[in-house]
């Protein structure tokens, strides 16, 4: 099966972990330094903080800029649930902002949104695409917010050059074995701001700080959020190939993109011209009458060698939500899961690949062209 996304391990990759697992140090020695020093020079920030997972560095990032009870943080519902609750374990409340039919939040229903509880904005780039940050921005510069952006999909991903993670408060990345590079599980938060940084990695790591000798001293509550010296490493390795990464997961898109140009019975995402993205996931969208069959469509698509997914259920559909806050409904964000399915797109697929990824699809698709919804 040809899974939608996957990571991309070369004999480089191995010989590094191996170097260190073969060393002295395993956690807390300078490979970590290393990794992180390479983020900086890559995405053009001042600071990266690694972490164990993305989920343990949103919740180092929504924690050290005091985030709590009682407090508001406008979201997209379209996100790994990882994204809200982190801050909701903090007390504070999702605020959900509906979305565009490209995943990513609209931008417009921000403001509205705001009331003198709201802390902070959090856009995630969904699929790798870059949401209009530079409008975020001004709504959060006008109503004194904080911006901190989830680019657990975008990391490499560009508007006009620049990175992401040089426009946001603080910006988190993952790197989680499917995501663009990988350290199998872990995560990181990118800021230009000095204070965010020292009390990140205070976060991560108990919130000790060393003294003379054996002596150190707690000044802050933390907890054990480090990543190891060998994922650091494994990372590190995986950060000189990632535009060839990205590279090779824009070519499958443009294929995909060029081969269902104009289709009757679903449509693709487009981005911005001056935007580049992590092709992360390659998201089609299913014309409505096609919904009531997107089950046994992702079935045979699947069954047929496929490893097609879905992305995502809107957070606030799920029963924890529910019962916390209640039910709601999004227009957008409904019509979105309804109609997304996530096709391969990644960088261990060849042109063949993607040939036979479009052709099964097609085909697949067409057997369904005719069967219309009973209510």
């Amino acid at each position: 099966m040809i899974p939608y996304s996957r990571q991309s391990i070369n004999a480089e990759d191995i010989d590094e972990v191996l170097r260190v697992l073969q060393s002295s140090h395993l956690t807390q020695g300078k490979e970590v330094e290393l990794f992180e020093d390479a983020i900086c020079d890559y995405i053009g920030c001042s600071y990266a903080v690694t972490f164990n997972s993305a989920t343990s560095a949103l919740l180092a990032a929504y924690s050290v800029t005091e985030i709590s009870e009682g407090d508001e943080i406008i979201t997209s519902p379209i996100s790994f649930v990882a994204t809200s609750n982190m801050f909701v374990n903090l007390g504070a409340k999702p605020l959900w902002c509906d979305v565009k039919l490209d995943g990513n939040i609209d931008e417009t229903r921000i403001e509205k949104l705001i009331t003198p509880k709201t802390k902070a904005i959090v856009p995630i780039d969904f699929a790798g695409k870059p949401v209009n940050i530079n409008a975020i921005n001004a709504v959060a510069t006008k109503h004194n917010l904080l911006v901190i952006q989830d680019s657990s999909h975008a990391f490499g991903s560009t508007i006009n050059d620049k990175k992401i993670g040089t426009f946001a408060d603080m910006t988190i990345f993952s790197f989680h074995a499917i995501k663009p590079i990988t350290t199998g599980e872990g995560g990181c938060v990118v800021t230009d701001n000095e204070e965010f940084a020292k009390k990140l990695k205070l976060f991560r790591s108990h919130g000790m700080v060393k003294k003379e000798l054996w002596n150190s001293d707690m000044i802050s509550l933390g907890h054990n959020f480090r990543l190891t010296e060998f994922a650091a490493a494994l990372g590190r390795s995986q950060l000189g190939r990632i535009d060839d990464f990205i590279d090779k997961r824009n070519a499958i898109a443009r294929y995909y993109d060029e081969r269902f140009a104009g289709h009757k019975l679903f449509s693709t995402i487009t981005l911005e011209e001056n935007s580049r993205s992590s092709r992360h996931l390659y998201p089609i969208l299913l014309h409505p009458f096609l919904h009531c069959n997107k089950e046994e469509i992702f079935k045979e698509l699947q069954a047929k060698g496929l490893g097609v997914q879905v992305h995502y259920k809107p957070i606030y559909q799920n029963s924890f939500y529910k019962e916390k806050f209640g039910e709601l409904r999004l227009e957008v964000s409904e019509d979105f899961y309804r109609c997304e399915l996530s096709l391969p797109c990644h960088q261990e697929m060849s042109l063949e690949d993607a040939q036979f990824v479009a052709e099964t699809f097609l085909e697949v698709l067409e057997n369904y062209k005719h069967r219309g919804c009973s209510f």
